[in-house]
């Protein structure tokens, strides 16, 4: 079918703050989500289908039966499949204006500022706290536009972080909110996350996105919106410039635990293929950090020591044992798994790589 952009967005240019001049701006727009889970998945979509003319999506993960019930543009058919893959095709037939590509790898340290690099602004769809300070940081280095989102059971936060204002200066980011990064904040794998909070999160996002490029409106801007869902209440906190922290600094001297990614050390993991065979051995205790109270695991597990509470100095080892440790995703049990391995050193212990949801 033959139509043309005038038809598509005519919705959207009768809009007088809008019009073909709002429209062209997004149109010669180029936006990089990271993260194409609850938030990213929405937000891409949306963002193209209002016009942007080039999006890349980044995400290294592969869609399970239990992002489902939130993430709405995956089907059961997608299981398995990578995400940013799907979503990239899933564009393509929505969105004949939008340049859509995708990269099925995890940022890291070492490559996020060069991927930010041809980019006007970057979204966090992301749900761990490590990476959204990575991208934070790297955003304030290169001078470029964040909008951000996050999610913690019935609440989301929304902002738009590191815009150039008027007077040369740019207005406040994520550490100015929240100078240190917390260990303590589980992501939405461990605390669970309500399906229509993690929708109207996304929205919040899209239209951040569309008023910075169309220059209609007024910006989240050096202030925090805190929605909460079950109450429909909402604060705005304000934020003021942290002047005294040096980000470059910051950013050169931390590994914002990579770990979390896909840069595991293969001696650190047992493969889903060797854990079968070795499973049934005397020595083998299988230790699960999984939060939810009602998991239901595919195998017998020995201990069951959720993420969120499980600590570290209270672990008693027993070094003839042969411990692999596991998780939905194989992330947070392999960062127990580095832990473990840092304070005893000669301890046989291995994260179950790719997860419980691969197994």
């Amino acid at each position: 079918m033959d139509f043309s952009k005038e038809e598509y967005f005519q919705r959207q240019t009768v809009l007088s703050e809008i019009g073909e001049v709002g429209q062209g701006l997004l149109q010669k727009a180029k936006v990089l989500v990271i993260g194409c889970g609850g938030l990213g998945s929405p937000i891409a979509i949306y963002l193209a289908t209002s016009g942007i003319g080039e999006l890349h999506l980044v995400d290294f993960d592969t869609v399970s039966i239990s992002n489902l019930h939130r993430q709405v543009f995956f089907k059961v058919e997608d299981i398995k499949q990578p995400k940013a893959a799907v979503l990239a095709n899933e564009i393509k037939k929505r969105a004949p204006f939008t340049k859509v590509s995708f990269t099925n790898e995890a940022v890291s340290k070492n490559s996020i500022l060069d991927l930010i690099s041809n980019y006007d602004v970057v979204v966090d769809g992301t749900d761990n706290l490590q990476i959204k300070y990575l991208i934070n940081d790297a955003c304030v280095i290169s001078k470029k536009p964040l909008v951000y989102g996050s999610l913690y059971k019935f609440d989301g936060y929304v902002a738009t972080f590191n815009v150039l204002n008027g007077e040369g200066d740019f207005t406040c980011n994520l550490r100015d909110a929240f100078p240190i990064i917390a260990t303590d904040i589980p992501n939405c794998e461990e605390a669970g996350t309500l399906n229509p909070i993690v929708g109207i999160i996304a929205l919040l996002q899209v239209n951040e996105v569309v008023k910075l490029l169309t220059k209609t409106g007024k910006l989240l801007t050096n202030q925090l919106l805190i929605y909460n869902v079950l109450e429909n209440s909402q604060f705005k906190l304000k934020l003021k410039k942290n002047n005294a922290l040096n980000i470059s600094d910051i950013f050169a001297e931390s590994d914002y635990l990579e770990t979390f990614c896909s840069t595991q050390e293969a001696d650190l993991t047992i493969s889903i293929t060797d854990f079968k065979k070795k499973m049934l051995d005397e020595k083998v205790e299988i230790i699960s950090v999984l939060n939810h109270k009602d998991s239901k695991l595919p195998f017998k597990v020995h201990q069951k020591m959720p993420y969120k509470t499980f600590n570290i100095d209270e672990f008693i080892p027993n070094f003839d044992k042969y411990y692999v440790i596991v998780c939905k995703k194989g992330i947070t049990s392999y960062d127990v798994t580095v832990k473990l391995k840092t304070k005893y050193p000669s301890l046989s212990i291995f994260s179950l790589n790719e997860g419980i949801d691969n197994y």
